[in-house]
């Protein structure tokens, strides 16, 4: 039995999986570097690859949903992402 997997789906999986896997390397390189200081600067460095994962991975599946929902539903989810980036804007 062949399972198909839609190129989309496999690219946001991907997205999230390389996220989480830069997300534990940098879990490990802080404790590696036990100081705060630096700790901080590599927060930093998360703190810009979150929502770019998070805004191409919405872009890729609003992309492939272009032509099987109507443009009012793609507009409500537009506006969703953008209220996520206004939420989380410091």
């Amino acid at each position: 039995m062949i399972i198909f997997i839609d190129k989309v789906i496999i690219a946001m999986a991907g997205l999230r999986l390389l996220s989480g896997f830069i997300e534990m390397m940098a879990g490990l390189l802080i404790l590696k570097l036990n100081s705060v200081e630096k700790a901080m600067l590599v927060n930093a460095f998360l703190a810009s690859i979150g929502p770019s994962v998070l805004l191409i991975s919405m872009t890729l599946g609003v992309i492939s949903l272009a032509g099987k929902m109507p443009y009012s539903k793609l507009l409500l989810i537009g506006m969703g992402v953008c209220l996520i980036f206004l939420g989380v804007r410091k």
